[in-house]
């Protein structure tokens, strides 16, 4: 089969792999109608995060049909149409049970193979789901394969930030990073009652995207966001901030324009060796941070139903729907952070 694969440092390729085969009873191979690259991705590609095999499948966003099942599946039958969260999950282990599917006892992340061991990613033409029934969640009839991509990813982790963040009704929130995450992070903080978002960024098609989902948008060059928080909140500064950038400066951003008592939820991958935050700063300001891979098979259900209410709106998130073959120049384009490259769809 095709597919995109890791070759080292900013070296992708396209070409052919083995067909991935059951291995296990609870296993089901789905053949990918869509799959997304994610910011996440960038971080092998760039070498932020290292130890990924050379040929390794790349990509954790799919949604697909069902085309071959183990022995030991019942409830997914061939023909069903799924959307998988970015880590497996077997629903019966202590955290699976708390709702922090993210860190399951048997979990895996797709697109990782380190050493000969992980699973293969999802930009290609199938690829194989371990604990499938307890992993794959069903798309709901009608609803678009790229819109329901984002349940598996961004749009959970949108929604885990706000809940990071202790986002409540009435609350000003800041958004600090207007890429794919940020943009849906504005959407979830109003979901959850905010009653103002500010979002923040120097990309002016991101920050004009935010503007469609809710936000008042601040450019970060020319625009003054302590100003506009200030305007918003009496003085005072924000409730909350959902950090979506992965930067040192983004968590001080986020930081300065809080109230004294306000709080984080970072859902950008930092990298960084230390916290950009000291905890003497924290403590003076009364200042929560909370952090974290997001549980995104705990929070699909809610995102699912999220993105059918309307799809319209979510489906302006996708800036480009293009063939799998076209994969390697889109990560170059979507790396560069190119100008109205938001989220990329591929298709096998």
């Amino acid at each position: 089969m095709k597919a995109i694969t890791f070759q080292g440092i900013q070296s992708l390729e396209f070409g052919d792999v083995p067909d991935p085969k059951i291995q296990d009873p609870d296993d089901v191979i789905v053949q990918v109608t869509a799959a997304g690259i994610c910011g996440s991705d960038l971080h092998p590609y760039f070498g932020r995060e290292t130890g990924i095999d050379p040929g390794t499948v790349m990509g954790h966003e799919f949604v697909g049909r069902v085309v071959e099942r183990g022995s030991g599946v019942r409830t997914l039958k061939e023909g069903t149409r799924v959307v998988a969260p970015f880590t497996t999950s077997c629903g019966d282990c202590v955290y699976c049970r708390i709702g922090l599917t993210a860190r399951c006892e048997r979990g895996q992340l797709f697109g990782w193979v380190e050493e000969g061991y992980g699973l293969q990613g999802a930009q290609a033409e199938r690829v194989r789901v371990p604990m499938a029934e307890s992993t794959l969640v069903e798309v709901p009839t009608g609803l678009d394969d790229a819109v329901a991509l984002l349940a598996g990813d961004i749009l959970s982790t949108a929604l885990f930030g706000a809940s990071l963040a202790g986002v409540s009704s009435g609350d000003l929130v800041v958004v600090v990073g207007c890429g794919p995450v940020g943009v849906l992070a504005v959407r979830a903080a109003l979901e959850r009652g905010a009653r103002q978002v500010v979002a923040v960024d120097r990309v002016p098609s991101r920050l004009a995207l935010a503007t469609v989902f809710g936000a008042r948008a601040v450019d970060l060059d020319s625009g003054d966001p302590l100003a506009t928080v200030r305007e918003f909140s009496g003085g005072r500064g924000a409730d909350c901030a959902i950090e979506a950038a992965g930067t040192p400066e983004a968590t001080r951003l986020a930081a300065g324009l809080l109230r004294p008592g306000g709080s984080i939820g970072a859902v950008a991958v930092h990298t960084e060796g230390s916290l950009a935050l000291s905890p003497a700063e924290l403590y003076d300001g009364n200042l929560r941070y909370a952090t974290g891979r997001c549980s995104a098979r705990h929070y699909m259900p809610e995102a699912l139903a999220l993105a059918a209410a309307d799809p319209h709106l979510f489906g302006a998130l996708i800036s480009h729907d293009l063939p799998l073959s076209k994969g390697v120049e889109a990560y170059r384009r979507f790396a560069d952070r190119a100008e109205g490259w938001t989220k990329v769809v591929l298709r096998p």
